[in-house]
């Protein structure tokens, strides 16, 4: 018998815990390890690579912009404006995105245009409104900095920096940049102390009436589908020349048509991949964590606080140019002010402690070894 208790025992437990999951939404789930690429590996030492080059500006056009310029830690990993930062004498014409979390992403950016955190940070590097650098020239000044060639080397074998390899390893860094043991996830594994009565009510909203789940499930909290909600426009459009300039540029080089070009005035969204007229204004649904830290919120940052999301959903949405595209699922809810105010506090559980590590010490630039003969 002294041999069966422990198999009885587990039994038990593993019955209290089945019984414990069957109480939680089955929507949703708990964050786990983030997935690694098999073509990518991660080591500390290329971790280690990646961050110093995450934060350095040597991988942008001027020396100016490194990814951290748009990506802040003390403002979520993004930028805490409506739009993000640009290259000097531009800004950008998007908000600009958390990278916590980002791992877990099938498709990078707001309507998907990056498939692989390596492809989004050449992407960034590269980008016109963004780092606005070449590649071989920022392979050239990474082989002015020692530590930075025999990080190379001893990561990847590289007998001068592969800007390749760079993107390979700020890719490797950003995929520890991951936060698991949020309130909500320590609830979703067992833990009823938690949540507060107030976000298990905002739960219940979330997975009921609010039907937020339709679009916001799974680990992540996104379906990773794309819709028009109807988020208005954003409003600098109207007054800041250079964000003028700057969205004419995006629909010129982007491909739009004549007319789009010379008429549109709002973010046509998907429709730059698919050219398909029904994907205007649709832009992939982001995941609701880390969103403490994160607002503003939507693709142009019009929406500022958590409250100003809920509120807008409530109502159903905006209008937007592209309305007759909008999805059928945002429609009126009919919360109560207290119902809203619960679904914030559920939202809220989304996000741990703020995710604030030291900035690492960045190498300098020196002479190349003179050559022998």
């Amino acid at each position: 018998m002294k041999r069966i208790t422990p198999l009885i025992a587990g039994l038990a437990v593993l019955s209290a815990s089945t019984a414990l999951a069957s109480d939680r939404p089955a929507e949703l789930e708990a964050l786990g390890p983030p997935p690694i690429p098999a073509d990518n590996p991660m080591t500390p030492e290329k971790i280690a690579l990646g961050e110093k080059l995450f934060f350095d500006p040597i991988l942008s056009g001027n020396y100016s912009m490194p990814c951290s310029a748009c990506h802040l830690p003390d403002a979520g990993w993004a930028i805490q404006d409506k739009i993000s930062f640009g290259y000097p004498g531009t800004t950008h014409w998007r908000n600009s995105q958390t990278i916590v979390n980002s791992a877990y992403y099938g498709k990078l950016f707001w309507a998907g245009a990056s498939g692989s955190l390596e492809h989004q940070a050449r992407s960034a590097a590269r980008g016109g409104v963004a780092g606005n650098g070449e590649d071989d020239m920022m392979e050239a000044r990474l082989a002015f900095v020692p530590e930075y060639r025999e990080a190379f080397a001893e990561v990847f074998g590289d007998d001068w920096p592969n800007i390749r390899h760079a993107y390979d390893a700020i890719a490797a860094y950003q995929r520890t940049i991951v936060q698991t043991d949020t309130p909500f996830d320590n609830y979703m594994r067992g833990d009823d102390t938690a949540l507060t009565e107030q976000q298990l009510r905002g739960l219940d909203v979330f997975t009921g009436k609010g039907n937020c789940v339709s679009c916001h499930s799974g680990p992540m909290l996104t379906n990773e589908a794309y819709y028009n909600l109807g988020v208005p426009p954003f409003d600098g459009w109207e007054d800041d020349p250079i964000a003028q300039i700057t969205y004419r540029f995006e629909l010129y080089a982007k491909g739009s048509t004549e007319d789009m070009y010379r008429t549109t005035k709002d973010d046509p969204g998907l429709y730059f991949r698919t050219k398909q007229s029904t994907d205007k204004g649709k832009f992939r649904v982001p995941s609701l964590r880390y969103t403490q830290y994160t607002y503003p919120y939507m693709h142009n940052g019009m929406l500022e606080t958590l409250r100003d999301v809920v509120e807008f959903y409530n109502d159903g949405g905006g209008e937007n140019e592209f309305s007759k595209n909008k999805s059928e699922l945002i429609q009126p809810l009919g919360l109560s002010n207290g119902e809203m105010d619960d679904l914030v506090a559920f939202l809220e559980s989304l996000s741990g402690e703020e995710l604030l590590p030291p900035e690492p010490e960045i190498p300098e630039m020196q002479p190349l070894p003179a050559a022998s003969n």
